[in-house]
C-alpha cells in the first residue's frame, strides 16, 4: 500500500528486521520529485527485493513513511526511492530539505504486496509519483521481451519523473496523459479494451484507482498499490451487518493465549494488551506487516492489500484494521 507521495504516517513500533543505510546519492529525477540510493556503509550486498516491493523509512522524528523501490532489483548493493515533494508531508520536509549525502537512514527490510508475475504482454496505469513501483516492473517486462503498455496521468510531461527512460525502453509504448495539455484517461474504455488475459498493473492517487477498480471486468487480473486505505463501497446490508460494534474472541494457537477483542479495539491492540507481541507498522491496512494466517473462523477483511481471491479463501487477515464475522478467530501466533 501503498508508498511514495501520499506518505502514511505511523508510530507503533517498527518491523522487528531494520538496517542501517547510508544516503549514498540524491538526484532531481523531476522538479518535485527526489531520488535517494541507499547503500551500506560497509559495501555489504543488500537482501534481495522484488519488483513492486517497498521499504518503511524511520525518519529522525520516530515518523515512519513507506516507500516503493524503483531501482533495479538486480542491483544488491543499492535501493532506490523516489519522494515527491509534498507540502506539509514530513517524509517530503526531512528528503527535499534536511537529507544530506552520507546521512545514515534506518529502514525495515524490503516487503511486496504487489507481487509481479510472468505474462506475455501487460497493461500499466500509473498516476504521478505511483509509477515508482511500476518501474521496476515495466523495466523486468522490457527485458524478458514481453508487450507492455503504460498510461502514465501525470500534470504535466515536463514534470513527470522517469518519462525519458520509460520511453527508451523496448517492447512497449507510453501513452502520456497531461492534464496541462487536456489529455484525460478514459479508463472505462480503456479497461474494456483490455483482454481478460492481460494482467492490469495500477498505482497513484486514489481517484485513479478507484476508478480502475469500477471499470474492471469481473475477468480481469487487476492489481494495485494503496498509499491510503482503500474506501470501501457500503455493502447493502450494512444497515443490518453491526461487524463495527460487535465483541469476538481471538485465539493464539501456539502461545494459548485467549483475548476479548471489544468495539472500538483492533485485534493488534488486544493482542499487544495480552502481551502476544506482533510485528505492524502502518496500522491502516495498507503495508501487510501484520499479515497473520488465519486457521479457524472467518475474518472480516479492511486492508487494502489482499486481493479479492485471497479475502474470499480467509487464509490470512491483516490484525491492524481487520475484525472477524464469526464469533471466534483462532490465529497462528
Amino acid at each position: 500500500m501503498m508508498m511514495s507521495s501520499l506518505e502514511p504516517e505511523t508510530q507503533r513500533r517498527p518491523p522487528s528486521t531494520t538496517r542501517t543505510l547510508r544516503a549514498h546519492r540524491l538526484e532531481r529525477v523531476a522538479p518535485e520529485v527526489m531520488l535517494v540510493e541507499l547503500r551500506d556503509p560497509d559495501g555489504e550486498p543488500l537482501p534481495p527485493a522484488e519488483p513492486g516491493a517497498h521499504i518503511d523509512v524511520h525518519l529522525p522524528d520516530g515518523v515512519v513513511r513507506s516507500y516503493s523501490l524503483c531501482g533495479d532489483p538486480a542491483d544488491r548493493q543499492a535501493y532506490s526511492i523516489a519522494v515527491l515533494n509534498v507540502p506539509g508531508g514530513r517524509g517530503s520536509r526531512f528528503v527535499h530539505g534536511e537529507l544530506e549525502p552520507g546521512a545514515a537512514i534506518s529502514i525495515g527490510l524490503p516487503r511486496n504486496n504487489f507481487r509481479f508475475d510472468e505474462a506475455p504482454r501487460y497493461l500499466f496505469i500509473a498516476g504521478g509519483i505511483g509509477i515508482t513501483p511500476l518501474l521496476p516492473m515495466i523495466r523486468a517486462a522490457a527485458g524478458r521481451g514481453a508487450d507492455w503498455t503504460l498510461h502514465y496521468c501525470v500534470r504535466s510531461a515536463a514534470a513527470a519523473p522517469f518519462l525519458g527512460e520509460l520511453r527508451a525502453l523496448p517492447h512497449g509504448r507510453v501513452e502520456v496523459h497531461a492534464a496541462d495539455e487536456g489529455r484525460k484517461l478514459t479508463v472505462d474504455a480503456l479497461l474494456a479494451a483490455t483482454p481478460a488475459e492481460v494482467p492490469i498493473y495500477c498505482c497513484g492517487p486514489q481517484r485513479l484507482m478507484e476508478a480502475v477498480a469500477a471499470s474492471a471486468q469481473p475477468a480481469q487480473d487487476v492489481r494495485f498499490e494503496w498509499f491510503t486505505p482503500r474506501v470501501e463501497p457500503v455493502r447493502e446490508d450494512a444497515a443490518a451487518d453491526s461487524l463495527e460494534d460487535d465483541s469476538f474472541e481471538v485465539v493464539c494457537a501456539r502461545s494459548g493465549v485467549t483475548v476479548t477483542v471489544p468495539p472500538g479495539t483492533s485485534v493488534l491492540e488486544a493482542l499487544d494488551a495480552a502481551g502476544v507481541t506482533v510485528d505492524s507498522s502502518c496500522e491502516q491496512g495498507i503495508c501487510g506487516t501484520c499479515e497473520t494466517t488465519v486457521l479457524e473462523g472467518e475474518p472480516d477483511h479492511r486492508d487494502s492489500v489482499l486481493s479479492d481471491a485471497e479475502r474470499a479463501a480467509g487464509k490470512t487477515m491483516m490484525l491492524c484494521v481487520s475484525r472477524a464475522r464469526s464469533a471466534r478467530l483462532v490465529l497462528d501466533l
